[in-house]
Protein backbone atom coordinates (compact mmCIF):
# COMPACT_ATOMS: atom_id res chain seq x y z
CA UNK A 1 0.00 0.00 0.00
CA UNK A 2 1.47 3.32 -1.11
CA UNK A 3 0.04 6.80 -0.86
CA UNK A 4 -2.07 7.45 -3.96
CA UNK A 5 -4.65 9.94 -5.07
CA UNK A 6 -8.16 8.56 -5.59
CA UNK A 7 -10.31 9.68 -8.51
CA UNK A 8 -13.93 10.11 -7.48
CA UNK A 9 -16.23 7.49 -9.01
CA UNK A 10 -19.07 9.98 -8.85
CA UNK A 11 -17.20 12.18 -11.30
CA UNK A 12 -16.63 9.20 -13.59
CA UNK A 13 -20.30 8.26 -13.49
CA UNK A 14 -21.35 11.81 -14.28
CA UNK A 15 -18.92 11.87 -17.18
CA UNK A 16 -20.28 8.67 -18.71
CA UNK A 17 -23.88 9.76 -18.33
CA UNK A 18 -23.06 13.08 -19.96
CA UNK A 19 -21.67 11.67 -23.19
CA UNK A 20 -23.74 12.03 -26.32
CA UNK A 21 -24.88 8.91 -28.18
CA UNK A 22 -23.59 9.18 -31.72
CA UNK A 23 -22.92 7.23 -34.89
CA UNK A 24 -19.25 6.93 -35.73
CA UNK A 25 -17.20 5.29 -38.46
CA UNK A 26 -15.24 2.34 -37.11
CA UNK A 27 -11.56 2.96 -37.99
CA UNK A 28 -10.96 -0.72 -38.81
CA UNK A 29 -14.12 -1.79 -40.63
CA UNK A 30 -15.06 1.57 -42.16
CA UNK A 31 -18.65 0.89 -41.15
CA UNK A 32 -20.97 2.97 -38.99
CA UNK A 33 -21.45 1.93 -35.37
CA UNK A 34 -23.37 3.30 -32.42
CA UNK A 35 -20.98 4.96 -30.00
CA UNK A 36 -21.81 6.64 -26.72
CA UNK A 37 -18.68 8.76 -26.82
CA UNK A 38 -16.61 10.75 -29.26
CA UNK A 39 -12.92 10.03 -29.72
CA UNK A 40 -12.07 13.07 -27.58
CA UNK A 41 -14.32 11.74 -24.81
CA UNK A 42 -12.76 8.29 -25.21
CA UNK A 43 -9.29 9.78 -24.69
CA UNK A 44 -10.53 11.77 -21.70
CA UNK A 45 -12.07 8.64 -20.19
CA UNK A 46 -8.79 6.75 -20.56
CA UNK A 47 -6.96 9.60 -18.84
CA UNK A 48 -9.43 9.35 -15.94
CA UNK A 49 -9.06 5.57 -15.70
CA UNK A 50 -5.26 5.63 -15.68
CA UNK A 51 -4.79 6.85 -12.08
CA UNK A 52 -7.34 4.26 -10.93
CA UNK A 53 -5.34 1.50 -12.59
CA UNK A 54 -2.07 2.74 -11.08
CA UNK A 55 -3.70 3.14 -7.65
CA UNK A 56 -4.94 -0.43 -7.87
CA UNK A 57 -1.78 -2.19 -8.97
CA UNK A 58 1.06 0.26 -8.68
CA UNK A 59 3.53 0.97 -11.45
CA UNK A 60 6.56 -1.26 -11.91
CA UNK A 61 9.64 0.86 -12.48
CA UNK A 62 11.94 -0.53 -15.16
CA UNK A 63 13.03 2.16 -17.59
CA UNK A 64 14.70 -0.26 -20.00
CA UNK A 65 11.58 -2.40 -20.40
CA UNK A 66 9.22 0.56 -20.47
CA UNK A 67 11.23 2.39 -23.13
CA UNK A 68 11.26 -0.74 -25.26
CA UNK A 69 7.51 -1.40 -25.08
CA UNK A 70 6.65 2.26 -25.62
CA UNK A 71 8.97 2.46 -28.64
CA UNK A 72 7.49 -0.69 -30.21
CA UNK A 73 3.96 0.50 -29.46
CA UNK A 74 4.66 3.81 -31.18
CA UNK A 75 6.10 1.91 -34.14
CA UNK A 76 2.95 -0.22 -34.46
CA UNK A 77 0.73 2.80 -33.91
CA UNK A 78 2.13 4.51 -37.00
CA UNK A 79 0.99 1.64 -39.24
CA UNK A 80 -2.25 0.98 -37.33
CA UNK A 81 -5.80 2.03 -38.19
CA UNK A 82 -5.59 4.92 -35.72
CA UNK A 83 -2.14 6.43 -36.36
CA UNK A 84 -3.06 9.82 -34.88
CA UNK A 85 -4.03 8.41 -31.49
CA UNK A 86 -1.39 8.79 -28.77
CA UNK A 87 -0.74 5.49 -27.00
CA UNK A 88 0.40 5.23 -23.40
CA UNK A 89 1.92 1.98 -22.14
CA UNK A 90 2.36 1.19 -18.43
CA UNK A 91 3.92 -1.79 -16.65
CA UNK A 92 1.88 -2.70 -13.58
CA UNK A 93 3.39 -4.01 -10.36
CA UNK A 94 1.25 -7.15 -10.30
CA UNK A 95 2.22 -10.85 -10.44
CA UNK A 96 -1.00 -11.68 -12.29
CA UNK A 97 -0.47 -12.74 -15.91
CA UNK A 98 -2.54 -10.14 -17.73
CA UNK A 99 -2.61 -7.34 -20.25
CA UNK A 100 -5.51 -5.03 -21.03
CA UNK A 101 -6.46 -1.77 -22.67
CA UNK A 102 -8.86 0.96 -21.66
CA UNK A 103 -10.44 3.50 -24.01
CA UNK A 104 -8.28 6.22 -25.46
CA UNK A 105 -5.05 4.34 -26.14
CA UNK A 106 -3.97 3.26 -22.64
CA UNK A 107 -2.31 -0.16 -22.68
CA UNK A 108 -1.21 -2.08 -19.60
CA UNK A 109 1.12 -5.04 -19.12
CA UNK A 110 1.65 -6.67 -15.74
CA UNK A 111 5.13 -7.73 -14.69
CA UNK A 112 3.50 -11.15 -14.34
CA UNK A 113 2.90 -11.43 -18.07
CA UNK A 114 6.38 -10.09 -18.83
CA UNK A 115 7.85 -12.89 -16.70
CA UNK A 116 5.80 -15.47 -18.60
CA UNK A 117 6.78 -14.32 -22.10
CA UNK A 118 9.87 -15.81 -23.73
CA UNK A 119 10.81 -13.52 -26.61
CA UNK A 120 10.22 -10.10 -28.08
CA UNK A 121 7.79 -11.46 -30.67
CA UNK A 122 5.42 -12.80 -28.00
CA UNK A 123 5.53 -9.42 -26.24
CA UNK A 124 4.83 -7.53 -29.47
CA UNK A 125 1.96 -9.92 -30.18
CA UNK A 126 0.35 -9.14 -26.82
CA UNK A 127 0.81 -5.40 -27.39
CA UNK A 128 -0.57 -5.70 -30.92
CA UNK A 129 -3.63 -7.60 -29.67
CA UNK A 130 -4.39 -4.94 -27.05
CA UNK A 131 -3.81 -2.18 -29.59
CA UNK A 132 -6.28 -3.99 -31.84
CA UNK A 133 -8.96 -3.64 -29.16
CA UNK A 134 -8.26 0.11 -29.12
CA UNK A 135 -8.06 0.68 -32.88
CA UNK A 136 -11.30 -1.24 -33.43
CA UNK A 137 -12.83 0.69 -30.51
CA UNK A 138 -13.83 -2.52 -28.72
CA UNK A 139 -13.12 -1.12 -25.26
CA UNK A 140 -14.97 2.12 -26.02
CA UNK A 141 -17.93 0.16 -27.38
CA UNK A 142 -18.02 -2.13 -24.36
CA UNK A 143 -17.74 0.83 -22.03
CA UNK A 144 -20.67 2.43 -23.83
CA UNK A 145 -22.75 -0.65 -23.11
CA UNK A 146 -21.56 -1.06 -19.51
CA UNK A 147 -24.17 -0.15 -16.95
CA UNK A 148 -22.71 1.75 -14.03
CA UNK A 149 -24.59 0.49 -11.00
CA UNK A 150 -24.16 1.23 -7.33
CA UNK A 151 -20.82 -0.02 -6.09
CA UNK A 152 -20.82 -2.65 -3.38
CA UNK A 153 -18.33 -3.06 -0.62
CA UNK A 154 -17.13 -6.40 0.72
CA UNK A 155 -19.78 -9.01 0.00
CA UNK A 156 -23.19 -7.41 -0.05
CA UNK A 157 -22.67 -4.46 2.26
CA UNK A 158 -23.86 -1.21 0.70
CA UNK A 159 -22.23 2.06 1.65
CA UNK A 160 -22.06 5.52 0.16
CA UNK A 161 -20.02 6.41 -2.88
CA UNK A 162 -17.42 8.01 -0.62
CA UNK A 163 -16.50 4.71 1.00
CA UNK A 164 -17.12 2.82 -2.21
CA UNK A 165 -14.10 4.68 -3.53
CA UNK A 166 -11.97 2.79 -1.04
CA UNK A 167 -13.42 -0.66 -1.69
CA UNK A 168 -13.67 -0.39 -5.46
CA UNK A 169 -9.95 -0.61 -6.06
CA UNK A 170 -9.18 -3.89 -4.33
CA UNK A 171 -12.65 -5.41 -4.29
CA UNK A 172 -15.16 -4.47 -6.97
CA UNK A 173 -14.22 -1.47 -9.08
CA UNK A 174 -11.92 -3.12 -11.58
CA UNK A 175 -14.84 -4.74 -13.39
CA UNK A 176 -15.02 -1.47 -15.31
CA UNK A 177 -11.49 -2.01 -16.57
CA UNK A 178 -11.53 -5.75 -17.20
CA UNK A 179 -14.26 -5.78 -19.81
CA UNK A 180 -14.86 -9.10 -21.52
CA UNK A 181 -15.05 -9.01 -25.27
CA UNK A 182 -17.14 -11.04 -27.67
CA UNK A 183 -15.66 -13.85 -29.75
CA UNK A 184 -15.81 -11.64 -32.82
CA UNK A 185 -13.95 -8.87 -30.98
CA UNK A 186 -11.26 -11.31 -29.86
CA UNK A 187 -10.83 -12.67 -33.37
CA UNK A 188 -10.55 -9.15 -34.71
CA UNK A 189 -7.98 -8.16 -32.06
CA UNK A 190 -5.96 -11.29 -32.87
CA UNK A 191 -6.09 -10.49 -36.59
CA UNK A 192 -5.05 -6.87 -36.02
CA UNK A 193 -2.30 -7.90 -33.63
CA UNK A 194 -0.82 -10.28 -36.22
CA UNK A 195 -1.09 -7.57 -38.90
CA UNK A 196 0.60 -4.89 -36.81
CA UNK A 197 3.44 -7.08 -35.51
CA UNK A 198 4.09 -8.54 -38.97
CA UNK A 199 4.29 -5.09 -40.55
CA UNK A 200 7.03 -4.03 -38.10
CA UNK A 201 8.93 -7.23 -38.82
CA UNK A 202 8.04 -9.65 -36.01
CA UNK A 203 7.11 -13.32 -36.35
CA UNK A 204 3.35 -13.59 -35.81
CA UNK A 205 3.63 -17.36 -35.23
CA UNK A 206 5.04 -16.56 -31.78
CA UNK A 207 1.76 -14.90 -30.83
CA UNK A 208 0.13 -18.28 -31.45
CA UNK A 209 2.78 -19.99 -29.31
CA UNK A 210 1.83 -17.81 -26.37
CA UNK A 211 -1.76 -19.03 -26.60
CA UNK A 212 -0.44 -22.52 -25.90
CA UNK A 213 1.16 -21.24 -22.69
CA UNK A 214 -2.08 -19.55 -21.68
CA UNK A 215 -4.06 -22.72 -22.30
CA UNK A 216 -1.70 -24.63 -20.01
CA UNK A 217 -2.06 -21.93 -17.38
CA UNK A 218 -5.85 -21.98 -17.63
CA UNK A 219 -5.84 -25.29 -15.81
CA UNK A 220 -4.49 -23.53 -12.71
CA UNK A 221 -6.57 -21.44 -10.34
CA UNK A 222 -6.73 -17.66 -10.83
CA UNK A 223 -4.40 -15.54 -8.71
CA UNK A 224 -5.65 -13.32 -5.90
CA UNK A 225 -9.15 -13.07 -7.35
CA UNK A 226 -7.84 -10.72 -10.04
CA UNK A 227 -8.78 -11.59 -13.63
CA UNK A 228 -6.07 -13.27 -15.69
CA UNK A 229 -5.53 -12.89 -19.43
CA UNK A 230 -7.79 -15.79 -20.40
CA UNK A 231 -10.62 -14.73 -18.09
CA UNK A 232 -10.62 -11.20 -19.51
CA UNK A 233 -9.99 -12.43 -23.06
CA UNK A 234 -12.37 -15.39 -23.44
CA UNK A 235 -10.92 -18.03 -25.73
CA UNK A 236 -12.90 -17.85 -29.00
CA UNK A 237 -11.94 -21.39 -29.94
CA UNK A 238 -9.11 -22.41 -32.24
CA UNK A 239 -7.02 -19.26 -31.81
CA UNK A 240 -3.72 -21.08 -32.17
CA UNK A 241 -4.42 -22.35 -35.68
CA UNK A 242 -6.17 -19.15 -36.73
CA UNK A 243 -3.28 -16.90 -35.66
CA UNK A 244 -0.75 -19.21 -37.33
CA UNK A 245 -2.70 -19.04 -40.58
CA UNK A 246 -2.88 -15.24 -40.40
CA UNK A 247 0.84 -15.01 -39.64
CA UNK A 248 1.64 -17.17 -42.66
CA UNK A 249 -0.62 -15.02 -44.86
CA UNK A 250 1.05 -11.77 -43.80
CA UNK A 251 4.54 -13.17 -44.17
CA UNK A 252 3.68 -14.41 -47.66
CA UNK A 253 2.21 -11.01 -48.52
CA UNK A 254 4.94 -8.82 -47.04
CA UNK A 255 7.84 -11.03 -48.15
CA UNK A 256 10.32 -9.52 -45.70
CA UNK A 257 13.76 -11.17 -45.65
CA UNK A 258 13.17 -12.44 -42.09
CA UNK A 259 10.87 -11.98 -39.11
CA UNK A 260 12.22 -11.19 -35.66
CA UNK A 261 11.85 -13.37 -32.56
CA UNK A 262 14.75 -12.07 -30.42
CA UNK A 263 14.58 -14.43 -27.45
CA UNK A 264 18.02 -13.61 -26.00
CA UNK A 265 17.39 -9.86 -26.21
CA UNK A 266 14.13 -10.33 -24.36
CA UNK A 267 15.74 -12.46 -21.66
CA UNK A 268 18.33 -9.75 -21.11
CA UNK A 269 15.55 -7.20 -20.53
CA UNK A 270 13.63 -9.28 -17.98
CA UNK A 271 16.65 -10.62 -16.12
CA UNK A 272 16.14 -9.55 -12.51
CA UNK A 273 12.48 -8.47 -12.64
CA UNK A 274 10.36 -9.32 -9.61
CA UNK A 275 8.45 -12.59 -9.82
CA UNK A 276 5.33 -13.31 -7.78
CA UNK A 277 4.16 -11.20 -4.86
CA UNK A 278 6.48 -8.46 -3.64
CA UNK A 279 6.63 -8.75 0.18
CA UNK A 280 8.12 -5.26 0.47
CA UNK A 281 4.68 -3.87 -0.41
CA UNK A 282 3.00 -5.83 2.36
CA UNK A 283 2.42 -9.48 3.17
CA UNK A 284 0.33 -11.60 5.52
CA UNK A 285 1.49 -14.32 7.87
CA UNK A 286 -1.28 -15.94 9.88
CA UNK A 287 -3.62 -13.06 10.62
CA UNK A 288 -0.93 -10.36 10.82
CA UNK A 289 -0.20 -7.87 8.05
CA UNK A 290 3.40 -6.69 7.73
CA UNK A 291 4.62 -3.81 5.60
CA UNK A 292 8.44 -3.68 5.40
CA UNK A 293 8.62 -0.43 3.41
CA UNK A 294 6.29 1.45 5.75
CA UNK A 295 7.78 -0.40 8.76
CA UNK A 296 4.44 -1.15 10.38
CA UNK A 297 2.24 -4.11 11.23
CA UNK A 298 -1.18 -4.96 12.64
CA UNK A 299 -3.30 -8.04 13.21
CA UNK A 300 -6.86 -8.61 12.09
CA UNK A 301 -9.61 -11.04 13.15
CA UNK A 302 -9.20 -14.67 12.20
CA UNK A 303 -11.36 -15.60 9.23
CA UNK A 304 -11.45 -12.07 7.81
CA UNK A 305 -10.24 -11.53 4.26
CA UNK A 306 -7.50 -9.04 3.42
CA UNK A 307 -6.92 -7.39 0.04
CA UNK A 308 -3.76 -5.34 -0.39
CA UNK A 309 -3.28 -2.68 -3.06
CA UNK A 310 -0.98 0.33 -3.47
CA UNK A 311 -3.85 2.63 -2.48
CA UNK A 312 -5.01 0.88 0.68
CA UNK A 313 -5.62 -2.36 2.52
CA UNK A 314 -9.23 -3.59 2.79
CA UNK A 315 -10.24 -6.19 5.37
CA UNK A 316 -13.67 -7.71 5.93
CA UNK A 317 -15.52 -10.71 7.31
CA UNK A 318 -16.91 -13.36 4.99
CA UNK A 319 -20.51 -12.19 5.52
CA UNK A 320 -19.68 -8.79 4.04
CA UNK A 321 -21.34 -6.84 6.82
CA UNK A 322 -18.30 -4.79 7.79
CA UNK A 323 -15.19 -3.28 6.26
CA UNK A 324 -11.89 -2.04 7.69
CA UNK A 325 -9.88 0.28 5.44
CA UNK A 326 -6.24 1.03 6.18
CA UNK A 327 -4.52 3.80 4.22
CA UNK A 328 -2.50 7.00 4.48
CA UNK A 329 -3.84 10.50 4.76
CA UNK A 330 -2.24 13.93 4.74
CA UNK A 331 -2.44 17.20 6.64
CA UNK A 332 -0.41 19.85 8.38
CA UNK A 333 -1.01 18.05 11.66
CA UNK A 334 -2.71 14.91 12.92
CA UNK A 335 -5.82 16.86 13.92
CA UNK A 336 -6.07 18.64 10.57
CA UNK A 337 -5.60 15.34 8.73
CA UNK A 338 -8.43 13.83 10.76
CA UNK A 339 -10.75 16.79 10.22
CA UNK A 340 -10.08 17.01 6.49
CA UNK A 341 -10.56 13.28 5.95
CA UNK A 342 -13.88 13.23 7.79
CA UNK A 343 -15.11 16.21 5.79
CA UNK A 344 -14.03 14.70 2.49
CA UNK A 345 -15.90 11.50 3.27
CA UNK A 346 -19.07 13.42 4.09
CA UNK A 347 -19.24 12.04 7.62
CA UNK A 348 -21.10 13.55 10.55
CA UNK A 349 -18.73 13.51 13.50
CA UNK A 350 -20.26 12.17 16.72
CA UNK A 351 -17.27 12.23 19.05
CA UNK A 352 -13.50 12.44 18.95
CA UNK A 353 -10.68 12.09 21.47
CA UNK A 354 -6.91 11.91 21.62
CA UNK A 355 -5.28 8.62 22.57
CA UNK A 356 -1.98 6.83 22.07
CA UNK A 357 -1.48 3.62 20.10
CA UNK A 358 1.68 1.79 21.14
CA UNK A 359 3.23 5.09 22.16
CA UNK A 360 2.18 6.96 19.00
CA UNK A 361 -0.17 9.98 19.12
CA UNK A 362 -3.59 9.11 17.74
CA UNK A 363 -7.14 10.39 17.39
CA UNK A 364 -10.12 8.08 17.59
CA UNK A 365 -13.46 9.30 16.24
CA UNK A 366 -16.94 7.97 15.71
CA UNK A 367 -19.03 9.26 12.82
CA UNK A 368 -22.36 8.65 11.12
CA UNK A 369 -23.12 8.45 7.49
CA UNK A 370 -26.66 8.48 6.10
CA UNK A 371 -27.22 6.86 2.74
CA UNK A 372 -30.39 7.04 0.67
CA UNK A 373 -31.28 4.23 -1.72
CA UNK A 374 -32.14 6.06 -4.94
CA UNK A 375 -34.51 3.34 -6.12
CA UNK A 376 -36.55 2.92 -2.93
CA UNK A 377 -35.95 6.19 -1.12
CA UNK A 378 -35.12 4.25 2.05
CA UNK A 379 -32.34 5.52 4.26
CA UNK A 380 -29.57 3.52 5.89
CA UNK A 381 -27.29 4.82 8.61
CA UNK A 382 -23.69 3.60 8.66
CA UNK A 383 -21.37 3.97 11.62
CA UNK A 384 -17.69 4.70 11.04
CA UNK A 385 -15.00 4.18 13.68
CA UNK A 386 -11.74 5.90 12.65
CA UNK A 387 -8.25 5.79 14.10
CA UNK A 388 -5.78 8.44 12.91
CA UNK A 389 -2.23 7.58 13.96
CA UNK A 390 0.95 9.67 13.73
CA UNK A 391 3.96 7.43 13.18
CA UNK A 392 7.11 9.47 12.56
CA UNK A 393 5.04 12.30 11.02
CA UNK A 394 3.35 9.93 8.61
CA UNK A 395 -0.42 9.88 9.14
CA UNK A 396 -2.10 6.50 8.95
CA UNK A 397 -5.86 6.04 9.13
CA UNK A 398 -8.13 3.08 9.78
CA UNK A 399 -11.85 3.28 9.04
CA UNK A 400 -14.21 0.61 10.35
CA UNK A 401 -17.54 0.77 8.52
CA UNK A 402 -20.78 -1.10 9.18
CA UNK A 403 -24.48 -0.38 9.56
CA UNK A 404 -25.78 1.27 12.70
CA UNK A 405 -27.67 -1.94 13.52
CA UNK A 406 -24.49 -4.04 13.34
CA UNK A 407 -22.08 -1.56 14.88
CA UNK A 408 -22.00 -3.11 18.36
CA UNK A 409 -21.26 -6.50 16.81
CA UNK A 410 -18.09 -5.24 15.14
CA UNK A 411 -16.80 -2.53 17.47
CA UNK A 412 -14.51 -4.91 19.33
CA UNK A 413 -13.02 -6.28 16.10
CA UNK A 414 -12.49 -2.75 14.80
CA UNK A 415 -10.74 -1.60 17.96
CA UNK A 416 -8.51 -4.64 18.28
CA UNK A 417 -7.34 -4.27 14.66
CA UNK A 418 -6.76 -0.52 14.83
CA UNK A 419 -5.34 -0.51 18.34
CA UNK A 420 -2.91 -3.26 17.36
CA UNK A 421 -1.09 -1.04 14.89
CA UNK A 422 2.59 -0.83 15.77
CA UNK A 423 6.03 -0.17 14.33
CA UNK A 424 7.72 -3.09 12.62
CA UNK A 425 11.16 -3.75 14.09
CA UNK A 426 11.59 -7.48 13.40
CA UNK A 427 14.58 -7.64 11.05
CA UNK A 428 13.44 -10.94 9.57
CA UNK A 429 10.25 -9.20 8.39
CA UNK A 430 11.91 -5.94 7.41
CA UNK A 431 14.45 -7.77 5.26
CA UNK A 432 11.97 -9.90 3.30
CA UNK A 433 13.07 -9.96 -0.32
CA UNK A 434 11.00 -10.68 -3.42
CA UNK A 435 11.74 -13.52 -5.78
CA UNK A 436 13.21 -12.55 -9.13
CA UNK A 437 13.54 -13.90 -12.65
CA UNK A 438 17.16 -14.97 -13.17
CA UNK A 439 18.28 -15.77 -16.70
CA UNK A 440 20.87 -18.54 -16.89
CA UNK A 441 22.80 -20.17 -19.72
CA UNK A 442 22.52 -23.94 -20.11
CA UNK A 443 26.00 -25.29 -19.43
CA UNK A 444 25.63 -28.78 -20.89
CA UNK A 445 23.30 -30.21 -23.53
CA UNK A 446 20.64 -32.39 -21.90
CA UNK A 447 17.05 -32.27 -20.73
CA UNK A 448 15.46 -29.18 -19.25
CA UNK A 449 15.23 -31.06 -15.95
CA UNK A 450 18.99 -31.63 -16.06
CA UNK A 451 19.58 -27.92 -16.65
CA UNK A 452 17.36 -27.04 -13.69
CA UNK A 453 19.21 -29.50 -11.46
CA UNK A 454 22.52 -27.91 -12.39
CA UNK A 455 21.20 -24.62 -11.00
CA UNK A 456 19.83 -26.17 -7.82
CA UNK A 457 16.14 -25.99 -8.69
CA UNK A 458 14.08 -28.13 -6.31
CA UNK A 459 12.09 -30.93 -7.91
CA UNK A 460 8.74 -29.58 -6.69
CA UNK A 461 9.43 -26.25 -8.49
CA UNK A 462 10.46 -27.71 -11.83
CA UNK A 463 6.97 -27.97 -13.37
CA UNK A 464 6.30 -24.28 -12.63
CA UNK A 465 9.62 -23.28 -14.18
CA UNK A 466 9.06 -25.48 -17.22
CA UNK A 467 5.81 -23.61 -17.87
CA UNK A 468 7.62 -20.32 -17.30
CA UNK A 469 10.00 -21.33 -20.12
CA UNK A 470 7.23 -22.82 -22.30
CA UNK A 471 9.08 -26.14 -22.35
CA UNK A 472 8.61 -29.66 -21.05
CA UNK A 473 11.00 -31.09 -18.47
CA UNK A 474 11.91 -33.84 -20.93
CA UNK A 475 12.71 -31.40 -23.75
CA UNK A 476 16.32 -31.42 -24.91
CA UNK A 477 18.07 -28.06 -24.49
CA UNK A 478 21.36 -27.20 -26.10
CA UNK A 479 24.37 -25.82 -24.28
CA UNK A 480 24.29 -22.04 -24.46
CA UNK A 481 20.49 -21.73 -24.51
CA UNK A 482 19.06 -19.14 -22.13
CA UNK A 483 16.52 -20.33 -19.56
CA UNK A 484 14.64 -18.68 -16.71
CA UNK A 485 14.95 -19.77 -13.08
CA UNK A 486 13.75 -18.10 -9.88
CA UNK A 487 16.04 -16.67 -7.24
CA UNK A 488 16.65 -13.65 -5.02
Amino acid sequence: MKKASIVAMAFLMAFIIAVVISCAINPVTGKKQIMFMTEAQEVQLGAQYDPQVIATFGEYKNDNLLNFVQTKTNEMARISHRPNLEYHVKILDSPVVNAFAVPGGYLYLTRGILAQLNNEAELIGVLGHEMGHVTARHSASQQSKQQIGQLLLVGGMIASEKFAQYAEYAMQGMQLLFLKFSRDDEREADRLGVEYMSKIGYDGHKMADFFQVLNKMSMADGQNGVPTFLSTHPDPGDRYNSVNQQAAWWQDSLKLPSYKVNADNYYAMIDGIIYGEDPRQGFVEGNTFYHPELKCKFSFPAGWQLENSPAQVNIGPADGKALVVFTLTSGESLSSAAQTTIEQLGLTLQDSKQITVHGMPAIVSTSKQIQTDQSTGQQQTNMVLSYFINSDNRYYVFHGVTTEADYNNYTSAFKSTMGGFSRLTDQSKLNMKPKKILVKKVQKTGTLADAFKSYGVQSDKMAELALLNNLELTDRVQAGKMIKVIGQ
